[in-house]
């Protein structure tokens, strides 16, 4: 837990009710902090609402929503929430307190999990997923640090601020919203989501825990997502060979890219999860890199529907074959003494027996291990090579390469290198199918669409259909006369370089690179003539952190009050969130009028020039330039506000 006593919140009571202690993370959209409620005598935590997110009806609808979704469920596995509302239009949300650590702290420290320790996670968040998906809400953002591991023992899965009705297969701009590295390929692609796409990140976690990483990695989210789009999950025991084999099943069938293939919510993962639990409980060690035999039955949950297959492992296959299994002897069992007698007694037929099965392993080891049958794995290694290069690879392991290459676009690999296979790479053939080298032609162009001065919802709307990803951690907004708020002032995407380029309607941009906007939030305050206390709490409350900037010369703005305000780093333009200087009036700049008597009218204007003064004739002599001065109105030696206007007197003798 982190304490951050510079936290303006911290010692606040919120609603009357609730005395925040000390602040214990904070999100995107809410801090969460540590809270006694005064009229229970408890501890709970409590979730505020960022203040410049609150103005903002789609964050707040989506902020009451996690209290929705997580108040229609009670389980042991779920983060309780007690309580809602708001305190001078500040959104909060009260729900248990749990002192313990996140499940990505856990993985932090051991990096792996024991199967034990896995079994134990996944076992208590499926059942709490289980109870969401009951009530029909999805969950849409699980990650380790969604799962609490609290000190006592209890595992609970928390933050529902993304949560959906199960019903609610629609895209929308806020479906990728979740962390990309769990996110589906049916999230990343159609921004769609259902109770399928949360196993896909129990599937994630589940590989994590076992693997000690994340299945996919890249220097940019759009990378990650590419990857969750294109690729599959691979087994965890290629970089934990401890993990057994039936695990790898499980997280494969979690992980699969076709939703269809996948469980089809939580509680049908949580059953084969027990029954796979029991059976490495009870049957022989198992090798996690040993060969597994499968057989197709009807999902667990589900017996009787014929409209899904799944695939078990060996083992789980048996036992659902063979269904429960006795205590005492078995058939099996007496079998096998039954045949044991009868070996002694022809042993002749068990010789002949045993040289038929060698005769038959050995002829099928040689049509699988070298013969037409052989099966090689297209290596990942290939991508990003020179076509000609990877071309030598695939046919130094044997593979039938088709001779014509063809061009694909793909938004990782530079043009003219190769992107991919097809089949695809990382997958198993046999020998002599035929492979084609897919190779880049870099990433796809794509008309980038009206986005500045549309709203940001339709700009948001807009970049999405045309292929772009919306990177919001790099959203902005900007005061400005002359956009109206909410709408989009400016769009940026990434250029060749990696630097921040404008995105202009009509001209081309690439398909998967990230879009990001500012956003207009209006005029800035005016508060000129105000003191500095009434003009600090106008800028605070339009989002920006003002400090006092110094004096200068007014002759329009009393003393002490503001003149005006510039942002602390210069720029012209002004973010909300950014730092202001506050500038007060001296009132006007004094100066002394000089000695000009005597001078001529044209030397005593030059004069008072130089000082920042007017001088001014009447008279018959006005144009009479060496006219003498012979006193000045006020008279010489007078304090007068600079850029005042002097009177001369002139007189004139030839």
């Amino acid at each position: 837990m982190s304490v951050n006593t510079s936290d303006p919140m911290i010692g606040r009571l919120v609603d009357g009710r609730y005395q925040v202690r000390s602040r214990i993370a904070r999100g995107g959209m809410a801090t969460v902090y540590l809270a006694t409620d005064l009229r229970l005598e408890r501890r709970v935590a409590i979730k505020i609402m960022h203040g410049h997110l609150a103005d903002d009806s789609k964050f707040r609808e989506r902020f009451i929503q996690e209290a929705r979704s997580a108040a229609r469920l009670a389980h042991p596995n779920v983060v309780n929430v007690f309580d809602q509302g708001s305190d001078t239009e500040m959104a909060y949300l009260v729900m248990e307190y749990l002192p313990g650590i996140t499940l990505r702290d856990l993985l932090q420290e051991r990096k792996t999990l024991t199967t034990e320790q896995t079994f134990d996670i996944l076992e208590a968040v499926l059942s709490g997923l289980a109870a969401a998906h009951k009530a029909g809400i999805v969950h849409r953002d699980l990650k380790p640090e969604n799962v609490l591991l609290a000190d006592d023992g209890r595992i609970k899965i928390g933050d529902f601020g993304l949560a959906r009705a199960a019903s609610a297969n629609t895209a929308t701009g806020a479906a990728l919203l979740g962390t990309i590295a769990y996110l589906s390929p049916e999230l990343v692609t159609r921004g769609v989501a259902d109770t399928r796409s949360d196993i896909y990140a129990v599937g994630i976690m589940l590989y994590e825990m076992l693997a000690g990483e994340q299945p996919f990695k890249g220097e940019q989210p759009m990378q990650i997502a590419y990857q969750h789009a294109n690729g599959s999950v691979p087994s965890p025991s290629g970089k934990n060979p401890r993990v057994p084999a039936e695990l790898d099943e499980l997280v494969l069938w979690a992980t699969a890219r076709d939703p269809e293939e996948r469980p089809r919510d939580a509680r049908t993962f949580l059953e084969q999860v027990t029954d796979t639990r029991t059976l490495l409980k009870t049957a022989l060690p198992t090798n996690a890199t040993a060969a597994q035999r499968t057989m197709v039955l009807p999902p667990v949950g589900f017996a009787g529907s014929n409209d899904e297959t799944q695939v078990l492992g060996a083992a789980t296959a048996a036992r659902a074959a063979t269904g429960p299994q006795p205590t005492g002897p078995t058939p099996a069992t007496a079998s096998l003494a039954t045949v044991t007698e009868k070996r002694r007694k022809r042993g002749w037929w068990l010789v002949a027996a045993i040289i038929l099965v060698v005769a038959v392993v050995g002829g099928l080891g040689w049509y699988f291990g070298t013969g037409p049958g052989a099966r090689v794995t297209i290596p990942e290694s290939i991508r990003g090579l020179e076509p000609a290069a990877a071309i030598a690879q695939l046919e130094e392991l044997e593979i039938t390469v088709v001779p014509e290459t063809r061009d694909v676009f793909d938004p990782e690999i530079a043009a003219g290198l190769v992107a991919g296979t097809d089949p695809e790479l990382g997958s198993s053939v046999a020998r002599d199918t035929p492979v084609t080298v897919l190779v880049s032609t870099g990433p796809e162009p794509r008309t980038i669409p009206a986005l500045a001065g549309q709203p940001e919802a339709d700009a948001i709307a807009a970049a999405e259909e045309a292929g772009f990803i919306l990177d919001d951690t790099q959203r902005r907004e900007v005061f400005s006369a002359d956009v109206p708020a909410g709408v989009v002032t400016t769009a940026y995407g990434n250029g060749a370089d990696g630097a921040a380029i404008e995105l202009v309607e009509g001209a081309e941009y690439y398909d998967q690179r990230p879009v990001w906007f500012t956003i207009s939030v209006g005029p800035l305050p005016d508060v000129t003539g105000l003191d500095t206390d009434a003009a600090s709490t106008a800028l605070t409350d339009a989002g920006l952190v003002p400090s006092i900037g110094g004096e200068e010369y007014s002759d329009a703005i009393d003393k002490t009050l503001v003149t005006r305000f510039v942002a602390s780093s210069g720029s012209e333009t002004i973010y909300k969130g950014d730092s202001v200087l506050i500038y007060t009036s001296r009132g006007p700049e004094m100066v002394v009028i000089p000695d000009v008597e005597g001078m001529t009218q044209k030397e005593a204007k030059a004069k008072l020039t130089e000082v920042g003064l007017i001088g001014k004739s009447t008279g018959l002599l006005q144009d009479v330039e060496d006219a003498t001065v012979t006193r000045t109105e006020p008279g010489v030696g007078t304090s007068v506000a600079k850029g005042s206007t002097i009177t001369l007197k002139l007189s004139y003798f030839d």
